[in-house]
């Protein structure tokens, strides 16, 4: 997790509440210049902070600290065609997805066979 992440999510999100830094440190109980620490300096809350910031935002911790599923894989997975496959799986019935599992499963294990042979 980037403390910049955080902090950019921390302020569209605020932004889009339509709340200022003083009303979100308002509703969460802390002063309004630690909002601005978040937003600005790199500073990052205390568990129980962060856990209001949350629900005074209407979203959860784990949004704020990790942002969207997408925005994880976007920074993990490396390959960005074998990324935008998986985002048009997602849009497939379970049936189907559970085809593609199976076969990606097979391959894997087909792979993990070849590697102990070695």
């Amino acid at each position: 997790m980037s403390t910049k992440d955080f902090a950019e999510r921390l302020k569209k999100t605020r932004t889009e509440k339509n709340l200022s830094q003083s009303d979100l440190a308002s509703i969460v109980g802390i002063h309004y210049t630690q909002i601005g620490r978040y937003e600005n300096k790199g500073a990052f809350p205390t568990a129980d902070v962060l856990s209001k910031v949350a629900n005074a935002l209407s979203v959860s911790s784990d949004f704020l600290i990790n942002g969207t599923s997408d925005d994880l894989a976007d920074k993990t997975i490396t390959d960005k065609e074998l990324l935008n496959q998986f985002k048009m799986i997602q849009n497939f019935s379970e049936k189907d997805k559970d085809v593609v599992k199976i076969l990606i499963d097979a391959f894997i294990t087909k792979r993990q066979i070849q590697r102990l042979a070695i």
